[in-house]
């Protein structure tokens, strides 16, 4: 039986943006003015919701005359470059040089400076104002306590979303586009346990703004190169499976990218086929990065939370999509994280800081 409230509940009703992100928001915009250079950024390795947040809010902001400049500690996908449409400016290859002369920065899907990379040094410096949209648990090393945060939110995207909202901006097609896609992709096609009835309210807006579904899909997930294939067919030959304690894992070695002639971005989704297994709890990423560094990837179903077993080695992200950057090789930390996972997974057991330190 259908509740006769969720009957009453307009489309309007689920779009309306909340008090407390409706003040959050007017406080940033008030330190947003026209004429001002503002920096935008988002995490290293930048996803859909990054990019799409940051395409998004640059059309919206330019509607209020303020000029936004990209400059992430990472090169800009090239799988997003339709979002860079419009004339955004793309600094990211300048550097923290192109953080010279802004009148003020937003960094957007994170909230822990040290996730921007080769940037993190030149924005503690800053002298301007700093804000921060975003939906994750804020870090141990928190950027700015200039917020428009909430994690219940389904993604950067639908925060930006409350910005058009709250600021009486037009939702025009690259606008609608960029959420879009940073709706579709964090919430894994609307698969995923965030997506809410507010996130279809959302996208249903955005379908009206002229977003052509087929299309996003197809520049998206559609365009997968040899190489992409190649790298998944030898990460897929790593597989490997605890199935008694819904533990499942897979790697790939340092240099893989080079062999296939692959970029990072090509790296997306593949945790999610040992995620797919049936019974598994908990998935598991291993890459090698090359320098003794070793990039892990967790994802959880169910009651499973992949993001209380990332914080101890100093990672983060969402209950049940998290990730960790690791020292030590390929073999001694899959052979550390398996073990700690198999605990966590068995007695709720999670490792000591001395032990997960790196």
């Amino acid at each position: 039986m259908i509740e006769p409230a969720l009957l009453r509940m307009a489309p309007a009703d689920l779009v309306a943006v909340p008090s407390a992100r409706a003040a959050a928001i007017e406080a940033l915009a008030a330190q947003l003015t026209p004429g001002m250079t503002v920096a935008l950024s988002t995490h290293i390795n930048a996803d859909g919701d990054g990019c799409g947040s940051e395409a998004a809010f640059a059309h919206l902001m330019a509607q209020r005359g303020v000029h936004c400049r990209i400059v992430n500690p990472t090169p800009w996908p090239t799988m997003f470059d339709f979002l860079l449409e419009g004339g955004i400016d793309n600094a990211s290859p300048r550097g923290a040089a192109a953080l010279e002369g802004i009148d003020a920065m937003v960094v957007l899907d994170i909230n822990d400076v040290r996730r921007l990379g080769a940037l993190a040094d030149a924005v503690r410096g800053l002298t301007v104002p700093v804000g921060v949209i975003d939906h994750h648990v804020a870090g141990d090393d928190a950027i700015s306590d200039l917020l428009v945060a909430d994690t219940t939110s389904c993604a950067t995207g639908e925060l930006i979303f409350d910005v058009a909202t709250t600021l009486g901006l037009e939702i025009t097609p690259l606008v609608a586009r960029a959420l879009y896609c940073a709706i579709l992709t964090d919430t894994g096609s609307f698969r995923f346990s965030n997506t809410s009835p507010r996130a279809h309210a959302i996208a249903a807006v955005l379908l009206s703004a002229g977003v052509d579904p087929e299309e996003m899909y197809r520049r998206i997930y559609a365009q997968v190169s040899v190489g992409r294939m190649e790298l998944l067919r030898d990460a897929l030959g790593s597989l490997e499976v605890d199935a008694p304690l819904g533990l499942s894992w897979i790697s790939v070695e340092a240099g893989v990218m080079d062999r296939y002639d692959v970029t990072s971005e090509e790296l997306d989704g593949i945790v999610e086929h040992p995620r797919s297994i049936v019974g598994t709890r908990l998935a598991l990423f291993f890459r090698d990065l090359g320098y003794g560094k070793v990039k892990v990837s967790f994802r959880s179903t169910g009651a499973v939370d992949a993001q209380r077993l990332a914080r101890t080695y100093g990672g983060g992200g969402h209950t049940k999509a998290s990730g960790a950057l690791l020292t030590g090789s390929l073999h001694e930390i899959r052979t550390r994280v398996v073990a700690d996972a198999r605990a966590y997974l068995n007695t709720g057991t999670l490792p000591s800081a001395e032990r997960a330190g790196g």
